[in-house]
């Protein structure tokens, strides 16, 4: 069986319409979805790749719709700047230093025990993307740099899994869908990532609340329509919004570029680890991810342990976290680590080899 036809039978609604719970009564009265589309729903598979301000509105809109399982990736940890934007988490979370993912997971259990919902407390790169994403029928982009786009979008292209591409940044904010085999894959819409520094970003234009919602909920609009199987309504162009200056626009996607060399060559650069950086620096933070090349665990007990005598150390079964001068080192079991006070990824790999390990 291909994965295509692995993909179909898993994607095949209940025969029952009947047995539809009433809590989704008003989505099968849409007479574009109906009870047949809302069964496809609650039998889809839907991953999110980022829970932060994207993100947590896509999962919390998916997990109300019944897309019957959802799971959601993220590498980091609730801060109190997020709380402006990101809606399903609180201060408490932040108090519990709590990964965006688990706090997720227990916010949206609590919506909608009739989805099955999974948080993933990891880091997407060449090495788990497999394990990360395999045998699910829609990737929802919630990321916030371009190398983790271009990742997805070599997946999902190899793949023939679909997934819709969102930004935003200030006011303004852009989503398509991408379609493998039907439509421009991202390296068809943007070539390469912008030169660092030189295009906004939310350090240095922040961003509004109400944008992101707007975005997202668009994001999810293109994924109910994929999920339930009305493909002849997806918006196949590029929605762009500016919230502040009241403006949007649906700008005409370019045809798939025969030299692509993603969907026309079917070179993967990215999933093939020659294309990205082991270093990350993230959206409106003054911080770095640095990632360990090796794969190596780490025992957090253990490195909490070392650096006691050296930094206030605070310990959870998820992470570890310690100020240290300047600058503060969140760690995860996973080797990853995210060093807050620098932009510099230099001075964030010296400053991880120094206090966690080369």
């Amino acid at each position: 069986m291909t994965s295509d036809d692995t993909r179909r039978e898993r994607s095949t609604p209940p025969a029952a319409a009947a047995d539809i719970p009433a809590r989704y009564s008003r989505q099968v009265l849409f007479e574009g979805l109906g009870a047949e589309g809302q069964a496809r729903l609650i039998a889809a598979r839907a991953v999110l790749v980022g829970c932060g301000a994207l993100g947590t509105v896509q999962a919390s809109l998916l997990a109300r719709a019944g897309v019957g399982t959802l799971r959601i990736i993220d590498r980091d940890f609730v801060e109190e700047s997020n709380l402006q934007r990101q809606i399903l988490f609180d201060e408490q979370d932040v108090r519990d230093v709590l990964p965006k993912a688990v706090a997720a997971e227990r916010k949206l259990r609590a919506v909608n025990s009739l989805v099955q919902v999974e948080g993933v407390v990891d880091d997407l790169n060449p090495s788990t993307i497999g394990r990360l994403l395999d045998g699910f029928d829609l990737i929802l982009d919630a990321t916030d740099n371009f190398d983790a786009r271009f990742l997805i979008n070599d997946y999902a292209v190899k793949n023939g899994v679909p997934w819709v591409y969102g930004a935003c940044v200030g006011s303004y904010g852009l989503t398509f869908p991408v379609l493998p085999g039907e439509t421009a894959c991202l390296r068809c819409v943007f070539e390469s990532a912008p030169p660092a520094g030189l295009s906004p970003s939310c350090d240095t234009a922040g961003v509004l609340g109400p944008i992101v919602g707007i975005i997202a909920s668009l994001q999810c609009a293109e994924a109910i329509k994929i999920l339930a199987g009305r493909r002849q309504a997806i918006t196949r162009k590029m929605q762009v919004i500016d919230i502040w200056e009241g403006r949007q626009d649906l700008i005409d996607l370019p045809p798939r570029d025969p030299q692509c060399p993603c969907c026309g060559r079917g070179v993967y650069e990215y999933l093939q680890g020659a294309a990205g950086s082991d270093s990350v620096r993230l959206c409106g933070r003054d911080s770095v991810q640095i990632n360990r090349r090796d794969g190596a665990k780490l025992d957090l007990a253990e490195v909490a342990r070392r650096l006691g005598p050296l930094a206030k150390v605070e310990v959870n079964r998820f992470l570890l976290r310690a100020d240290i001068d300047a600058y503060r080192l969140t760690v995860f079991a996973d080797g990853r680590a995210i060093i807050g006070g620098t932009t510099d990824a230099s001075v964030a790999r010296s400053l991880y080899a120094r206090y966690i390990g080369t």
